[in-house]
């Protein structure tokens, strides 16, 4: 084997072991500010107009993965300047593939948050930058409005930054910052379509589709996010705190 190929190697052994290996935990000091970090961009409403962005991502993209999972054909997401967004599968017009898909959105966010969390908690930071990094890389290809588009590039770019130039600190701030965000902001949603609910509003909400697909009253699944959502906080809360 030529020296070469012998450094070649040596990079992929070393670029996998990075990857897939193990990171020391943050001190504990870092991972309660990242907390409070989440908050400040989740709980003023001024704010969180802006940084729900990134929660929608999350949520169409929730739609769209399980959309293919089921064996759907996905034709599209739009991400819009308002915070909401569009996901256009094509399939049956029933059936539990339509319904999965219909949930997946308010329930995307947290669950996304809750599986970071898993894998900060067994060390895997680095692991974590890069499969958010692929994913947002696989949304990219199907969406189809100038805004989504930008939005998920400078989010991905976001990561991918963080990911090949940050130091291992930064890194982990990034990565518990990210996570905290999800899990504390995919609570936000729920809450706020319940309130547009009671005003009268919303009526084609993914609750209200739901209710039309499965003849279960939409209060009963905007109890479902509810719980979802509350129960990765706590469940992801103990995994950050290493509780």
């Amino acid at each position: 084997m030529d020296s070469t190929a012998s450094t070649s190697l040596a990079s992929l052994s070393s670029l996998w072991d990075e990857v897939f290996g193990t990171q020391p935990d943050p001190d504990l000091w870092v991972v309660i500010a990242t907390m409070v970090a989440a908050l400040a961009v989740i709980v003023p409403h001024g704010v969180w107009r802006v940084s729900r962005n990134a929660i929608t991502i999350a949520h169409e993209g929730g739609h769209g993965l399980v959309a293919l999972l089921t064996g759907r054909s996905l034709s599209g997401i739009r991400l819009h300047s308002d915070t909401s967004g569009l996901t256009v599968s094509r399939g049956k017009p029933t059936g539990l593939g339509m319904i999965l898909t219909a949930a997946a959105g308010y329930t995307a966010p947290p669950l996304l948050g809750l599986g970071g969390a898993a894998l900060l908690g067994a060390g895997h930071i680095t692991l974590l930058l890069w499969v958010a990094t692929a994913l947002l890389i696989a949304m990219l290809v199907m969406i189809r409005n100038a805004y989504g588009a930008l939005t998920v590039i400078l989010t991905g770019g976001t990561f991918l930054l963080v990911s090949w130039l940050a130091g291992p600190q930064v890194q982990a701030a990034f990565a518990y910052a990210v996570v905290w965000f999800l899990l504390l902001g995919g609570v936000r949603p729920a809450f706020e379509l319940q309130a547009k609910r009671t005003r009268g509003g919303a009526g084609d909400s993914d609750a209200d589709q739901l209710s039309r697909l499965t003849h279960v009253p939409a209060g009963l699944w905007l109890f479902l996010f509810h719980a979802v959502s509350l129960c990765s906080l706590m469940g992801g809360g103990r995994w950050l705190l290493g509780l």
